[in-house]
């Protein structure tokens, strides 16, 4: 890294950049004035890493991973980027003596609009662990001029706005005109066969052009920063002047407008055919100008097309950028003019994909007919690649058409993305152990009869520095007090605070910590939503995105229990609670709306009755997401992780609450279950039905929801008062889709996520969970071990495990 400034230096560059930018001093300027000084001091430390680096790489003829990832969830870059380059300190020294706040400047900065969840917040901490540990990387993605939405909560519903996150621009990023690319849709394709090989015509098709801005990524003390290269669709020319001259002005600029709504909004509605062709075009845009940029960017630094494998791999972050595989092969043949065999010998040593989903109906699938309409020569290939596949499936299993239509890349006028990965691509992961053995014995067991050397498991991880470090800056300033600082950059050393175990004053430490940060956050929700909560109440959190499966259902129906049974039973104690929820549906998801307006009816009904407020109170967070969850995490005393098991891929929300002191209440799925290993069972709260059990009960179909209900007088009570009129919602209107659902499965099977089958033993759990909070000691031993453990759950041992055995990726040395 470069020489450390000092506050004194940090000083005069603001003064600096606030007279040449503004020709203002700190104090004439506004916050947004101040904010840009300050970023942009800030993005020259970053710059100058980074022009060094790429230099470097190029010099030593490094290995680069292009991570392809339709999210990049990152959140502010301000602050995070200080800590990476250890002037935090001196920074906030630096503002106060120019009568300035940090805390005042970070808010000035929007969250970057590129994610909506955990897949967005993983590829962010996996840039950030990559450049920590200085190996090079480009990460690949939209840069979409609109967020999923804003949220907000009117009458109990959720209601959806704009998010314009660029309306005041993003001081990080840096265009780069000169490597724009060009991107073709629909047309026709013509395939000559000459001396030299096969020519391929493409005309009259629809051009795009791709421009790109890189944002650099900071790791901690890096000399390796990342790169995210965003791109931006634009109409090759502005205007149709024909149309313009006649004019005609709306015509002149629709082509314009049609074409940059590939890049305006992340994840369009595809419950209707214009909205599926839109997403189809995004995935195909980035990917395209990702492949092309990169074989650009090979020529240019190594010459010899040959020699790609050797200087790139490509990870495919869930089947969102598949289409980099036929992409690829397309631009080694069609303008490189490899032939087949030399191009897909290429690609697919390149290529690897990441799987993030069990269930089969959610993989993901185009109509082959939009397919072929849209991208033509992609059909092409990607019908090869098919043919060439079940060939394979044939020599495997003759005569088994069953088994080939299943495993297909192409059937039933369908192209699944999934098994196109997983037939191209050298390594398949899963994102947990459990998850890792479901995709190897279930979801693509086939799959791995064929191909049992392809399939590997990674388990997820989070970066230590947004998450301790930025989150959680008195926690970190505890640990650091004991162990130094070197944890940040070393997961392994998180076991040194065993040694303080049994420290009261680490442990007294930690709850005091705890305390603050409750305090904190119940300021910031009051200035959020003008809602004040009580620190002293248990802050009992779910924080998740809105899915059926992840069963924020079961935990607002359990809360209605524990109001029934406050008012039914005189002598009972509950220890006073803070249920806090935090969750954004997909706007076509009916249910999932559904369930946000009976968390929020819930809410209503409690805060109306003067016996219950006091002991049980429920908030829901409206518009969360990376800023909101740094505020919630470090204050949250118990870790809601309530999944259908077996339906989890991993989760990296319950690491985030893990690492900083909260208590996992949670069934055995996903990463939980790696959770309880590290933790064992006195530290933490499982519940439900085992992976084992569900399959059992879906193959016997033996499960009777409605039979259960009538034999549980606690979940009939709760049952009955969503649809009876018990709980206060806008116009009369009760929750019977809800109730049927649960009972009687409407379009589908009755219970289909096992709401009411662990509702019993979750009560029971939930007990437990209770009464050990009021053994403080013990829960202080709790929270300190759950912070202890969460270090092999840092992202860098993720990283640390991809580069060795997925990429063979080594850092810049």
């Amino acid at each position: 890294m470069t020489e450390r400034l000092t506050k004194d230096q940090i000083k005069e560059e603001i003064i600096k950049k606030l007279r040449r930018l503004r020709g203002m001093t700190p104090d004439e300027a506004t916050p947004d004035d101040v904010y840009e000084a300050v970023a942009r001091t800030v993005r020259d430390l970053v710059m100058d890493e980074w022009s060094v680096s790429l230099k470097e790489e190029h010099k030593k003829n490094a290995k680069r991973l292009y991570y392809l990832s339709a999210e990049f969830l990152m959140g502010r870059a301000l602050v995070n980027n200080m800590i990476n380059l250890d002037l935090y300190e001196p920074y906030k020294e630096a503002l106060i003596e120019l009568g300035l706040s940090l805390d005042e400047i970070e808010q000035r900065e929007s969250d970057a609009g590129l994610g909506n969840g955990g897949l967005g917040r993983l590829a962010a901490c996996f840039l950030d662990s990559l450049s920590t540990l200085d190996m090079p990387v480009t990460g690949c993605c939209i840069r979409y001029e609109h967020g999923l939405f804003r949220q907000r909560i009117v009458n109990g519903e959720q209601i959806e706005e704009d998010d314009n996150w660029l309306e005041n621009g993003n001081m990080w990023e840096i265009t780069r005109p000169d490597d724009k690319v060009e991107v073709k849709y629909g047309g026709h394709i013509e395939e000559t066969w000459t001396e030299h090989g096969l020519a391929v015509s493409h005309t009259d098709y629809t051009s795009v052009m791709a421009y790109p801005y890189d944002y650099p990524v900071m790791g901690y003390e890096s000399r390796v920063p990342a790169t995210l290269r965003l791109w931006e669709a634009r109409a090759k020319t502005e205007l149709d002047m024909t149309y313009f001259n006649k004019g005609d002005y709306a015509s002149a600029a629709r082509e314009s407008a049609l074409v940059e709504s590939i890049s305006q909004v992340l994840y369009p509605e595809d419950n209707h055919e214009q909205g599926r062709q839109l997403r189809l075009k995004q995935f195909y845009f980035f990917t395209s100008a990702s492949m092309q940029f990169l074989v650009r960017s090979h020529k240019r630094h190594h010459g010899d097309i040959h020699t790609l494998p050797d200087r790139y791999v490509i990870q495919i972050n869930d089947t969102h950028p598949t289409l980099a595989i036929p992409e690829l092969i397309r631009i080694l043949m069609d303008d490189e003019g490899l032939s087949w065999d030399e191009a897909t010998g290429i690609a697919y040593r390149m290529f690897n994909y990441t799987n993030h989903t069990i269930m089969r109906e959610a993989l993901e699938r185009w109509n082959e007919n939009m397919l072929r309409t849209l991208l033509p020569r992609i059909h092409k290939i990607i019908t090869v690649i098919d043919q060439k596949f079940r060939d394979i499936i044939w020599e495997k299993w003759p005569g088994d058409l069953a088994k080939m239509n299943e495993m297909a890349i192409v059937y039933g006028g369908e192209i699944r993305m999934a098994n196109l990965c997983i037939a191209v691509c050298g390594k398949v992961n899963g994102v947990s152990a459990l998850h890792a053995s479901i995709i190897r014995t279930q979801t693509f067991r086939d799959f791995y009869i064929l191909f049992p050397d392809k399939f590997t498991g990674v388990t997820n991880g989070i970066t230590t520095r947004r998450w301790l470090a930025k989150a959680n800056m008195p926690l970190t300033a505890l640990i650091e007090e004991r162990i130094g600082r070197g944890f940040l950059k070393r997961y392994q050393e998180f076991e040194r605070l065993r040694d303080y175990l049994d420290d009261p004053s680490f442990r007294q430490g930690a709850a005091g910590v705890k305390r603050l940060n409750k305090e904190r956050f119940a300021d910031f929700l009051y200035e959020k939503q003008g809602v004040r909560i009580d620190p002293v109440t248990v802050f009992d959190v779910q924080a998740k995105r809105l899915h059926e499966y992840k069963r924020q259902l079961l935990k607002i129906l359990h809360v209605l229990h524990l109001y029934f049974r406050i008012k039914t039973e005189p002598d009972v104690h509950i220890v006073p609670t803070t249920f806090l929820f935090a969750a954004k549906a997909a706007p076509g998801y009916y249910m999932a709306k559904e369930i946000i307006r009976l968390i929020n009816a819930v809410s209503a009904l409690l805060e109306d009755d003067p016996e219950v407020r006091d002991i049980l109170r429920v908030v829901f967070i409206a518009d969360y997401n990376v800023s909101t969850a740094e505020m919630l995490i470090p204050a949250t005393d118990i870790s809601e992780q309530l999944s259908t098991a077996g339906l989890e891929a991993s989760g990296t929300g319950n690491m985030k609450f893990m690492m900083n002191g909260a208590v996992t209440i949670g069934t055995m799925d996903g990463a939980n279950v790696e959770i309880y290993e590290q933790v064992g069972d006195d530290n933490i709260f499982i519940f439900g039905a085992r992976v084992e059990e569900l399959d059992r009960l879906n193959r016997l179909g033996s499960y009777d929801p409605c039979a259960l209900c009538e034999n549980d007088p606690a979940i009939k009570r709760v049952l009955d008062a969503i649809i009876s009129g018990v709980l206060p919602v806008t116009g009369g209107r009760q929750f019977h889709d809800i109730y049927n659902a649960l009972l009687f499965g409407g379009n589908g099977q009755a219970d289909k996520y096992f709401v009411l089958h662990d509702f019993a033993s979750y009560d029971e759990v939930y007990g437990r969970l209770a009464a050990a909070y009021e053994d403080r000691e013990r829960w202080m031993r709790m929270s300190a071990v759950n912070t202890i453990c969460s270090g092999i759950f840092s992202s860098d041992r993720a990283i640390s495990e991809y580069a060795q055995n997925i990429w063979r990726l080594e850092p810049l040395d």
